[in-house]
């Protein structure tokens, strides 16, 4: 059976990466020990087909923030994404969780991709999806035990699944499939999320949920990524924004960076006439 980079099984165009999580949280998370983690970003280019997605990208953030990546079609926005979770090569910099490279903490980490790049006719249950998070933890042969048992239950009860959880995925609401992608995390117990373009496609009042599941992430001492491309609800949802075009125009708190001047020169011109790199 083929698995994701992050030792989760892969199902064909449904999973792209480690998806990890955080029901209860791991015995070293921020929530329980007062630990700092941070996730530093250091001189990272990244090339894509024949050009470069990412010149010289450098940021740091930590455990208990909500990052929105903002910038036009083309920015580097998923790029930089799949770049932390370990799902591209590097050209150059590096990339560090706790002070060593994160490739050392792939378990640790979340990638969950946009909702367009999913099979949704993949015959699995919503159950099924969520159980694939255990994988990384009870290993590929062992029987899963009480504790994952239990981390699959809680997952389904954080997200609100218990109700559809012998649903197949693609009788799902696009609200209700996010929360599918974030209990499969959940049920894993990872420290960081990297969430590509998570409220595209959702109606008003799923925006409003899944925007209100972020936020509880993050209290709980979890830091979440996202590209987001909404920017009247930047304000509301991320304590942190990276202005991106192919280069880190700004990074810093939303309400000393989110303004309009850099705004201007970052939406000013299309970074790429094409679609969204990689």
């Amino acid at each position: 059976m083929p698995t994701t980079a992050g030792g989760t099984p892969a199902l064909p165009n449904f999973q792209t990466a480690h998806e990890i999580s955080m029901t209860s949280a791991p015995h070293d998370s921020c929530a329980h020990c007062g630990h700092h983690h941070e996730l530093s970003v250091e001189n990272l280019r990244v090339r894509y087909r024949e050009g470069r997605a990412l010149d010289d990208i450098s940021f740091a953030t930590s455990c208990g923030s909500c990052v929105a990546l903002i910038g036009p079609n083309g920015a580097g926005k998923s790029t930089l994404l799949k770049a932390i979770a370990g799902l591209l090569p590097l050209e150059s910099g590096k990339i560090f969780w706790r002070g060593t490279q994160v490739a050392k903490w792939s378990r640790e980490i979340a990638y969950l991709p946009q909702r367009e790049n999913v099979d949704w006719q993949f015959p699995i249950t919503v159950r099924g999806v969520v159980r694939m998070g255990r994988y990384p933890q009870a290993g590929w042969w062992r029987p899963f035990s009480p504790a994952d048992d239990a981390a699959i239950e809680n997952a389904l009860a954080a997200m609100d699944l218990l109700d559809l959880q012998h649903r197949q995925i693609s009788a799902l609401s696009g609200g209700q499939q996010q929360r599918v992608f974030l209990a499969r995390a959940l049920a894993q117990q990872a420290h960081v999320l990297l969430l590509d373009e998570p409220f595209s496609g959702l109606d008003r009042t799923a925006k409003a949920t899944l925007a209100q599941t972020l936020r509880d992430l993050t209290k709980e001492g979890r830091l979440v990524l996202a590209a987001h491309h909404d920017l009247d609800s930047v304000r509301d949802i991320y304590d942190e924004a990276l202005l991106l075009r192919r280069k880190c125009l700004a990074f810093g708190p939303v309400a000393e960076v989110f303004t309009e001047p850099l705004l201007e020169q970052t939406f000013a011109q299309p970074a790429n006439a094409g679609k969204e790199l990689a």
